[in-house]
This record gives structure tokens, C-alpha cells and sequence, in this order.
């Protein structure tokens, strides 16, 4: 049996979509294949944001500003020298873009003008670092994409 060029098109756009709608259905229905949105409150946090914008603001009016710098024993962030880091208080959030399992909160404590997160807790990749911290009644925002 002899095949023309149109039979032998159609054979070909049928195994194309064939082959695309397998991958597809494979991605779609199998769990490692995560396709969350980047936050679970998504709308909640973009009301938000005008506060969000504000705190930015507001570390921008100090002298120096929070650092973030990797060193041996894990990710260091450094406060400005000028505030009392005893009256510091706030929340340290690691954000992870590719996978919401390995995000991780911890309070914000300081014994010392830096803030060291250990090197076991982070997994190599993209994190954001986003700390939301206060002092006599001022709200700031440090935010900071790193690459581990």
C-alpha cells in the first residue's frame, strides 16, 4: 500500500498531537510537577502593598541600610549600626519561588546587630529574604533576592 503526501500529513499532525497532549496530561496529573500560584493569599497580600511600600520607604531614611551577605556558616544580615538592635522586633521570612515546602518564618530576635540563618537551612538556589521589622513604633521592610 502506497502513501501519499496527504495521508502521510495527517498521520504526522496526528502523532504531533498525540505527543503533546501525553505531556500534558503527564504534567497535569502527576504531583512533582507543581504549578502553584507564588503565594497561596495571593490577594490578600496585594492589599497590602501600599503598607508594604510604605516600610520600604522608611528604611530608606536611615543613615545605612540592612545587608545581606553570604558567608561560611550561612546568610548574614547585617542591621544598620544606628538602631538599637535590643528594641528590634519583627519576623524573618526565607522565601522560596520554586518550591512553598522549603519557605520557612522565624522571629526576629537580635542579641547583636546581625542575624545569621544557618547554612543547613538553605537548599542551593533562588530565595527571597524578606524581613519585616520594627523599632519604637517604625515599621521597615528589608527585601533581597539571593542566589545560594
Amino acid at each position: 500500500m502506497k502513501i501519499n503526501w496527504g495521508t502521510g500529513l495527517v498521520i504526522g499532525m496526528v502523532l504531533f498531537i498525540s505527543f503533546i497532549l501525553f505531556f500534558v496530561i503527564k504534567i497535569s496529573t502527576q504531583n512533582k510537577y507543581d504549578f502553584d500560584l507564588v503565594t497561596e493569599d495571593y490577594y490578600q497580600k496585594e492589599l497590602v502593598f501600599q503598607k508594604e511600600m510604605d516600610d520600604q520607604t522608611n528604611s530608606h531614611t536611615l543613615k545605612s541600610k540592612v545587608k545581606g551577605k553570604r558567608t561560611a556558616e550561612g546568610w548574614l544580615i547585617t542591621f544598620p549600626e544606628e538602631v538599637d538592635y535590643s528594641k528590634v522586633s519583627g519576623t524573618v521570612l526565607m522565601y522560596r519561588p520554586s518550591n512553598k515546602k522549603l519557605d520557612f518564618k522565624m522571629p526576629l530576635k537580635l542579641s547583636s546587630s546581625t542575624l545569621l540563618i544557618p547554612d543547613e537551612k538553605l537548599v542551593g538556589g533562588r530565595w527571597n529574604t524578606i524581613v519585616h521589622w520594627s523599632i519604637d513604633g517604625e515599621d521597615y521592610l528589608f527585601k533581597d533576592e539571593i542566589i545560594y
